[in-house]
């Protein structure tokens, strides 16, 4: 048995599993969970035309699956209005911001095509009905409403949450929606860091002017050459507060940043595990923290000193 499933085993984390928190499912497991699957609980927001309510599925992932078949935000209202757009990816409770993204090559997929009423619930009404009190690691991705539905848990879930990840916009693409740095500007003092953002975007170019002056073997190819502009980012943050946490939450807070690849911060929750609790695990898990972060960087070295190495052979092949 290796290390992290042997602290997935633990007796704290067998009284107590991994909550996880997936809006935006689209009945796909996200592969960093994989590893925790079996022994966590999942509750996943997946809209379709079923009943209001939720399914406690069976799983051969999860530990314990629960699917909400419905629209979910901070709102009470058991129907809310939702935008169909041209692609579904970019339907929204939030009417997309069409005059704004007029400018950017991928404004049609934002188009509407319909605007319907959808059944709905409350977040924290959810997950008050299944008994659950905290939440480990939360991961939205709702078309512009990822922060207001972070607060609507409410502070004592909030604060015991390890690791969060948001999508939000950039640029106006949807009217009122939650932006980027005010999601950066709220979890700063919720007392969060970031552990990760990726910037994603379209290329700046009115889709007017593509269908003027380029040909279809262009068009295919414009997504692939042309320069990206920032529209919108994939976020992860991590608590602050791991000085404060619970012998279960250190063990599982380690876990989660070897997932992420934080060698240096998995380092620091072992250490304070070995600080306040008297468990020879947490030894091991300062080895495995060093172990990957050593091979980490030996690796990058000596892959960027071959690169230079061969670079140096080929200008002397050149001469």
């Amino acid at each position: 048995m290796n290390l992290i499933d042997q602290i997935l085993t633990t007796k704290e984390l067998i009284a107590e599993p991994p909550i996880l928190l997936d809006i935006g499912a689209s009945g796909q497991i996200d592969h960093k969970w994989e590893i925790l699957a079996k022994y966590s609980v999942c509750i996943a927001f997946d809209a379709d035309d079923r009943e209001m309510g939720y399914l406690e599925k069976e799983s051969s992932i999860y530990k314990k699956l629960y699917v909400y078949n419905c629209i979910v935000s901070d709102n009470q209202k058991s129907e809310l209005d939702f935008y169909l757009t041209k692609s579904p990816y970019c339907s929204s409770l939030l009417e997309p911001y069409n005059e704004a993204l007029e400018d950017y090559a991928f404004a049609p997929l934002f188009q509407i095509e319909k605007k319907i009423k959808i059944k709905n619930i409350e977040l924290k009404s959810a997950i008050q009905k299944l008994n659950i009190n905290y939440i480990d690691w939360f991961k939205t991705d709702s078309q512009g409403t990822d922060l207001r539905l972070f607060l609507n848990l409410g502070d004592d879930i909030i604060n015991r949450i390890l690791v969060a990840e948001f999508e939000p916009g950039i640029i106006d693409a949807y009217q009122g929606e939650d932006k980027l740095h005010t999601v950066m500007a709220c979890l700063e003092h919720k007392n969060f860091w970031i552990s990760a953002i990726n910037i994603k975007g379209s290329q700046r170019i009115n889709p007017k002017n593509i269908e003027l002056y380029f040909n279809n073997f262009e068009k295919n190819y414009l997504h692939e050459r042309h320069i990206i502009s920032p529209g919108w980012g994939e976020v992860t943050f991590f608590n602050k507060n791991y000085q404060k946490l619970n012998k279960r939450d250190l063990l599982l807070f380690w876990v989660f940043s070897m997932i992420e690849k934080q060698y240096g911060f998995a380092l620091e929750i072992a250490q304070q595990g070995k600080i306040t609790y008297s468990d020879a695990i947490f030894d091991q898990m300062i080895k495995e923290s060093l172990k990957k972060f050593k091979n980490t960087y030996q690796t990058k070295s000596i892959n960027s000193f071959l690169k230079r190495a061969i670079i140096k052979l080929l200008r002397i092949i050149d001469k």
